[in-house]
C-alpha cells in the first residue's frame, strides 16, 4: 500500500471517530444533562456518577483516543506533505480533535468529573455543587461537540476536496 492510500484510510476513519464522538457530546449538550440538571440534586448526581464510571469502557475510549490516535498520525504526514493537495484541512481537522476533544476533556471535563466522584450524592456539599458542575461541564462539553464536529467537515473537504 502507498502513503497516500494509507493516509487516505486514516483520514476515513479519522471522519468517521470524529463524527461519532461528535454524535456522543451532542447527545450530552442536547438533552442528557438537561435532564439531570431537571433531577433533584441526589438523583442527578448518582445518575451522572454513574455515566462516568460507565464511559470508561473499550468501545467509547477505542473510539475517542484511536482517533485522537489517527489524527497524530495525519498531523505528523500533513505536516511533513505540507505541499501535498488538502494537507491543511487534515491537519486543521486533526487539531480540532485533539485541542478540542482530548484537551478540554482533560482539562476541564474530567477533573470536573474527579471532584463529582470525591462526593456522597446526599451530601450538602454535593447539593451545593451540582449547579455549577452542570453548568460548567456542559459549556465545556459544548466545546467539545462543535470541535468533531467541524473535525469530520475537514477531513470531508480532505477526501473530497480539490484543493
Amino acid at each position: 500500500m502507498n502513503g497516500r492510500y494509507m493516509l487516505s484510510l486514516l483520514t476515513s476513519g479519522a471522519l468517521l471517530g470524529s463524527g461519532l464522538i461528535a454524535g456522543v457530546f451532542f447527545a450530552f449538550s442536547s438533552f442528557v444533562m438537561p435532564a439531570l440538571a431537571r433531577l433533584p440534586p441526589l438523583t442527578g448526581i448518582a445518575a451522572m456518577q454513574s455515566i462516568n464510571v460507565a464511559v470508561i469502557n473499550r468501545s467509547f475510549l477505542g473510539v475517542l483516543l484511536g482517533t485522537a490516535a489517527a489524527c497524530l498520525v495525519i498531523a505528523v504526514a500533513s505536516l511533513s506533505g505540507w505541499s501535498e493537495p488538502r494537507a491543511g484541512w487534515r491537519l486543521g481537522g486533526s487539531a480540532l480533535y485533539l485541542v478540542g476533544v482530548i484537551g478540554v476533556t482533560r482539562a476541564f471535563n474530567i477533573p470536573l468529573n474527579d471532584a463529582l466522584a470525591r462526593l456522597r450524592p446526599d451530601s450538602a456539599e454535593a447539593a451545593r455543587f451540582w449547579p455549577g458542575y452542570v453548568t460548567a461541564w456542559s459549556n465545556w462539553n459544548h466545546v467539545r461537540t462543535a470541535a468533531p464536529l467541524l473535525a469530520t467537515a475537514c477531513f470531508l473537504v480532505a477526501l473530497l476536496g480539490r484543493r
